[in-house]
């Protein structure tokens, strides 16, 4: 099952952004430097006590106008509200407890969800003696903390980690590959998910998943098992969903946390808008496994160069996702819907594939034969050896005399030779580098 999912709410001016920064850390760093990758940032993973998880920037929505405020502080409570496990709800303790304040308590009071009463810009220990008013909202102990400094974080998280939902086995065998369709509302996600199931008249029954209200379909097709995630059809469409886009992404989250393979859903009558790069950049980020789905690919006027041109398109907006196959079809005429399973399943094994370490260290010689890395300061990097460490996605660690030297432009050539020599095809790889004194 995915990560908890911690969000944090309240109304604007109160640090939400400031905290929620301190919590992801440098983590933003491993994704916002590669080309192509251009979205609000209202999403990261956190970690406390080795436990990850999800937090959700609800002051990363925002409806614009001054008079939209409140309507827009009261949607981002009924997000978290819908979509998180813990909630932390943050309040500003120079302005003392607003109407504000008091309306969002109001609506976490009565969603029954935990919720950690946070209040920020305690500075100081003068400051402490200013959160006991904040016990009249009715959340039990508030914690202070600065986002400024950067006190109280850890008792804080403590606090939510407290309500974390237990992290229960995932209930399906290693052989079923998980599949999420993602995209923005309107790709034709529920009819792909009706015509996949519809073909052939594969072997379904519906269970309703144990993870937070997602619908899992199991079925069976020429023997190999699959679950399918639904992210939204089965659910209750809050008005909240239909107001903005950017609440299709969350919806997204808890399936990519658990899926194998994601499918990323475009519109082809439509072409590639934004929010199609913010939804397939979380699939990326979370090192899952990815194919381009292009749908209603029926309704497109064609000629011989037009699936050509169309999935350049897609190399050009997506350059971080070079790696992901692309698929033409269409759920409404079954056009070349019989592709795409098995290249979920290509792309599946090779999420899951291993390389033997010798032949690793083949390649990556080679590589640097052919193109030595280059000098830094005069001080050049020197590669001992690499060994994979884990799959899904496939990652590897290179012992190195510096890991200052591994430039990222090097770091893409021998991504480009692994994947040249290996394949990979449809799955991120991480490289990390290490120093070969730190090896115990």
């Amino acid at each position: 099952m995915g990560r908890p999912i911690v969000a944090i709410v309240g109304r604007p001016n109160v640090g939400k952004s400031t905290i929620f920064n301190r919590i992801i850390g440098d983590r933003l760093a491993i994704v916002e430097d590669k080309p192509g990758i251009t979205r609000d940032r209202i999403y990261g993973i956190g970690e406390w006590v080795d436990q990850e998880f999800s937090i959700i920037d609800t002051g990363g929505i925002e409806i614009e106008g001054e008079d939209e405020i409140m309507r827009s502080v009261r949607m981002q409570a009924e997000l978290a509200i819908e979509e998180a496990d813990v909630i932390i709800f943050m309040v500003d303790a120079k302005a003392g407890v607003t109407a504000a304040d008091e309306e969002v308590a109001q609506m976490l009071f009565r969603s029954k969800k935990p919720v950690v009463l946070a209040v920020n810009k305690v500075d100081n220990i003068q400051r402490q003696d200013e959160i006991y008013e904040f016990y009249s909202l009715g959340f039990g102990d508030p914690v202070g903390i600065s986002g400024s400094h950067g006190i109280g974080l850890g008792d804080l998280l403590e606090a939510a980690a407290k309500h974390f939902p237990e992290n229960k086995d995932e209930e399906y065998g290693e052989e079923v590959i998980k599949v999420a369709l993602i995209g923005r509302p309107n790709v034709g996600k529920s009819s792909l998910v009706n015509a996949i199931l519809g073909e052939e008249r594969v072997i379904v029954s519906d269970v309703a998943g144990t993870t937070r209200d997602a619908i899992d379909t199991p079925f069976e097709k020429d023997g190999q098992k699959y679950v399918i995630i639904d992210t939204a059809g089965m659910r209750k469409r809050g008005k909240v969903y239909e107001t903005t886009e950017k609440y299709s992404v969350m919806r997204a989250m808890k399936a990519i946390e658990r899926a194998d393979v994601v499918l990323v859903v475009i519109n082809g009558e439509e072409g590639i808008i934004e929010q199609d790069k913010h939804i397939a950049g979380y699939a990326h980020d979370a090192g899952k496994a990815s194919i381009f789905v292009v749908n209603k690919w029926d309704v497109v006027e064609k000629d011989d160069k037009t699936m050509h041109q169309f999935t350049q398109k897609i190399r050009d907006h997506f350059l971080f996702m070079t790696y992901a196959p692309v698929v033409f079809v269409s759920a409404k005429t079954h056009q070349k819907l019989h592709k795409l399973l098995p290249v979920v399943n290509q792309v599946a094994e090779q999420h899951a594939m291993r390389v033997q370490t010798h032949l690793l260290n083949d390649v990556v010689s080679d590589a640097v034969m052919m193109t030595p890395p280059p000098t830094d300061r005069g001080k050049r990097l020197r590669i001992n050896y690499a060994t994979q460490v884990s799959v899904k996605p496939p990652s590897f660690v290179f012992f190195v005399n510096d890991s200052d030297l591994m430039h990222f432009s090097y770091e893409r050539y021998l991504e480009n030779k692994i994947r040249a020599a290996f394949g990979f095809e449809g799955t991120p790889i991480r490289l990390f580098t290490r120093r070969k004194s730190d090896d115990e």
